[in-house]
Parts: structure tokens; C-alpha cells; sequence
């Protein structure tokens, strides 16, 4: 395979802030436009999912008995880890990194369709309402990266403790039946803009160019948080 097909493997395969502005500039867009289709991909299949004949049974099997949503994010856990090793690995080809993003996103998909659901009989202007607000925070918090130019990589160690914590909560409270409040939901939505700054500042300083793969992934793993718990917290607002 050459360096023209791979480019994990070329020579120019330089970390993004250090490489050429033209080359920089050309990942940043890729990045972007990636993460622009993930979110495309994403809206199209939760569209076809939630109008789905019998999508009503489906989504009481999800959430019906008492470790289903146990079973079902458990799944989406072993997926992601997957999804991202096929798009993180420093040797994996073109191919294997898109099918890793594509398989995180049709996970994403499946896992928010009962929430979506919910919030469709609910009241269906909350999802276009939660939507606008979470690409509104998602593009304040870019601004902030790029116009600092800081890097957020010290924040490694306190997003990974809080989302070990965040997922030890959330299955404590399935397995003991507790409900998690509004300032867990407002505490998860910090945690996901912390994600995104970490992310974010992660493509300035620390992707190399031809990553863009990988980094649009973790984008959008961090966009799909915020954009959950935002949904959670309008519905919690409008119940």
C-alpha cells in the first residue's frame, strides 16, 4: 500500500500543530466535515429508526425489565471500544477507521432511539430544541480552543475518573432502581463540555495529520453526550 493510500504510514504523518499550515489546515476541515457526516448519519438513521413499524415493542424490550438498558449499555460499551480501536490505531488502514466511525455512529443511533422516542411523545419540539443548544454550547466551546489556542490535555485524568464514576452511578441506579436528578444531568453536561474542550484542543496540539478519522469519532462521542443529557435535562424541565 503506498503513503498516498495509507496515510498513517507517510513520511508527512506529523503531528497537526507542528506540520505545515497548509497541511493543518487541510486536517482541521477534514476533521470537521467527518464529524458534519457523522451527525448527518446520525439524524438520517434515528429518523428511519423511531418510524420503524413496531419501533413501540422494540423500545420497551431496550428499557422494559430491570437489566435490559443494563444489557443494552453494556453492548454499546463493548462497541464503542471496538469502533474506536479500528479508528484510533496508529497502524489501521482508511477502511478500517471509517468502518469504525460508521459502526460507533449506527451504536449511537440504537442507543439514543428509546430517549428520542420518549421525547417525541413528550413534546416534539424538545429534540430540535435540545439539538440547537447542544451545537450552539458545541460551538462556543470550539471558539473558546481555537481563539486560546490552549491545550486541555491536563484535563485526561479528571474526565476519565468522572466517566468511570458517571457509568458507576448510572449502573447503581438501574440495579437498585434510584433515580439520578436534575444536578447529575447538569453535572454530566460539564463533564461532556469538558470532553469537548479536551477534544478539541486534542486536534490542535496532539492528532497527526491523517487522523481526522479518529478525531471526528472523538468529537462526536463527545457531542452525542452533550446532546443527550441536554435532551435529559429539557425533558426532566418540560415533565
Amino acid at each position: 500500500m503506498s503513503y498516498a493510500e495509507n496515510p498513517y504510514q507517510s513520511p508527512s504523518f506529523a503531528i497537526a500543530a507542528q506540520a505545515a499550515d497548509n497541511e493543518r489546515a487541510d486536517f482541521i476541515s477534514k476533521t470537521y466535515a467527518h464529524l458534519a457526516g457523522a451527525i448527518g448519519a446520525f439524524v438520517l438513521l434515528e429518523a428511519i429508526l423511531l418510524n420503524l413499524p413496531g419501533i413501540d415493542g422494540l423500545v420497551g424490550m431496550m428499557v422494559g425489565a430491570q437489566y435490559s438498558w443494563l444489557v443494552v449499555l453494556g453492548l454499546f460499551m463493548v462497541v464503542s471500544w471496538v469502533a474506536r480501536s479500528w479508528a484510533e490505531s496508529a497502524d489501521v488502514s482508511p477502511t478500517k477507521a471509517y468502518m469504525g466511525l460508521g459502526l460507533y455512529v449506527v451504536a449511537e443511533a440504537i442507543i439514543f432511539t428509546p430517549i428520542l422516542w420518549l421525547a417525541q411523545r413528550m413534546d416534539p419540539s424538545i429534540i430540535p430544541t435540545a439539538g440547537l443548544a447542544t451545537l450552539l454550547l458545541f460551538g462556543a466551546l470550539t471558539a473558546v480552543v481555537f481563539i486560546t489556542r490552549k491545550d486541555f490535555s491536563f484535563l485526561r485524568s479528571a474526565l476519565m475518573f468522572g466517566g468511570i464514576a458517571a457509568v458507576g452511578l448510572i449502573v447503581a441506579a438501574i440495579y437498585f432502581q434510584f433515580a439520578l436528578g436534575p444536578i447529575f444531568t447538569v453535572v454530566m453536561i460539564a463533564l461532556a463540555c469538558g470532553y469537548i474542550l479536551y477534544d478539541t484542543s486534542n486536534i490542535l496540539h496532539h492528532y497527526r495529520i491523517g487522523q481526522h478519522v479518529a478525531a471526528s469519532l472523538a468529537l462526536f462521542a463527545s457531542v452525542a453526550l452533550l446532546f443527550w443529557y441536554i435532551l435529559r435535562l429539557f425533558m426532566a424541565a418540560r415533565d
